[in-house]
């Protein structure tokens, strides 16, 4: 065996290895998963609730994920950080949970009355408002399934076991219950049902089998904890701005069937992106630790998100023929747009999240993001109201293009200023 082969394996078979090899090994998993559940599901919904029903769907989480976001407020990474660092200060954990929880209850209350203020006010909202409110009960689920929690202890087991359990329930939930068009309103309340019930699990766990203690904190600490991490939520709540928008944007000039149309083809990307995304969660931990690991993680994730990105662009008309009827054909188009923008998602999760946010650069990151998020925004305008839904995606690729771009040449600029990395020479984005 050669001498960097038997490095590799000590590598491996160190207790940091394992952990990763574990975590990968679960990621995995849910990588199967999140694919076969939607083989299962997807079908059955296009026939029942046909395009229509999925660009009403589509609209209503376009909005949500504005209230998702302020929820969040940047402590899925801030507090996983912290937590990974804190490691073995379980009085210091106990405290960072109990504000995080806290926090993230009293910004989902604020947006709830600013929800109903906008319900109020705007006829499209009020036309979709049971689909829009039910929408909002994920982010009670999302706050209790404490994913952030298990992340920083580097046992993403929980999570996989508690994701699976909760797209079984709602697999079932769609089949019981989804029956004709107008049942498109009960698909995110049996998404929320099955957050909130492997939150409670998930709860369980960390306050028993971790001996978490959770204390309500003064409300001066909870805004001071709110305050702390509102770079990242900046950075988090920007990409809304050509992201969700351009789906809001879609329902209000062309309506529900090219909203519907948009979301078919963009199903299986974004699976893809949450799978990066999770990936980048699984090594985040590790990294806020040993960031002279940073190459390699880049070089994992590369080949995952290369191999995903070709596969959704080559078997894009296979795909939809499959799982939708003729009224989404569409959707190849869109798929196979957004599938290269997959690559450039890699890049902000490698350089953005676990580079520039664990080197303490968030406000760099920051401008970036801020400044591609304005483009696409006013880009999304014209792209939208002559285009469609080919505009939409156009917009949604070609602003992470330019985000994932800008963010790598940001990393490689604090790499070569630190004397952890070798000095590397900015890549040449324009070569062939």
């Amino acid at each position: 065996m050669t001498k960097t082969g038997s490095k590799f394996i000590k590598k491996v078979q160190s207790r940091e290895g394992r952990t990763i090899c574990r975590n990968f090994g679960y990621l995995t998993i849910l990588q199967i998963a999140g694919y076969i559940f939607p083989i299962i599901t997807v079908p059955y919904l296009a026939r029942v609730i046909g395009a229509e029903g999925f660009g009403r769907i589509a609209f209503a989480a376009a909005v949500i994920v504005w209230f998702q976001t302020i929820s969040d407020w940047g402590f899925n990474y801030t507090a996983t950080r912290d937590v990974a660092i804190n490691k073995s200060d379980k009085e210091k954990i106990s405290r960072i949970f109990s504000e995080v929880i806290c926090a993230k209850f009293l910004l989902a209350g604020l947006s709830f009355i600013f929800l109903l203020v906008l319900v109020f006010i705007l006829p499209e909202f009020r036309k979709n408002w049971q689909l829009i409110l039910l929408t909002f009960l994920q982010i009670p689920g999302h706050i209790l399934f404490p994913d952030w929690f298990f992340q920083a202890v580097e046992r993403m087991g929980y999570i996989t076991v508690m994701n699976l359990f909760s797209k079984t329930l709602f697999t079932l939930g769609v089949f019981l219950f989804v029956k004709e068009k107008g049942d498109y309103v009960l698909y995110p309340l049996l998404m929320s049902m099955g957050y909130i019930a492997a939150g409670i699990f998930g709860m369980y766990f960390i306050l028993n089998r971790w001996k978490i203690k959770f204390e309500i904190p003064d409300l001066v600490v909870i805004l001071s904890a709110i305050k702390g991490s509102t770079d990242v939520f900046i950075n988090n709540l920007m990409p809304n701005l050509y992201n969700s928008f351009s789906v809001l944007l879609l329902g209000f000039y062309w309506g529900g069937v090219q909203n519907g149309i948009f979301d078919a083809g963009s199903k299986f990307v974004n699976l893809g992106l949450q799978i990066n995304l999770l990936f980048s969660r699984a090594f985040f931990p590790f990294l806020s630790r040993r960031i002279d690991k940073h190459k390699l993680y880049v070089l994992i994730s590369l080949v995952s998100s290369g191999f995903v990105a070709i596969l959704l662009f080559a078997l894009a008309p296979i795909m939809v023929n499959l799982m939708y009827t003729k009224e989404f054909d569409g959707a190849v188009t869109v798929q196979r747009v957004l599938s290269i923008s997959l690559i450039f998602a890699f890049l902000i999760n490698a350089y953005g999240t676990n580079f520039l946010i664990l080197n303490g650069n968030e406000k760099g990151l920051r401008k970036i993001t801020m400044l591609c998020s304005f483009i696409g925004l006013g880009l999304s305008f014209p792209l939208v109201y002559f285009w469609g839904y080919i505009g939409a995606a156009v917009n949604v690729a070609l602003i992470r293009g330019l985000m994932g771009i800008g963010i790598t040449w940001k990393a490689i600029s604090v790499k070569n200023q630190s004397s952890m990395f070798p000095k590397v020479k900015p890549p040449n984005v324009f070569a062939c």
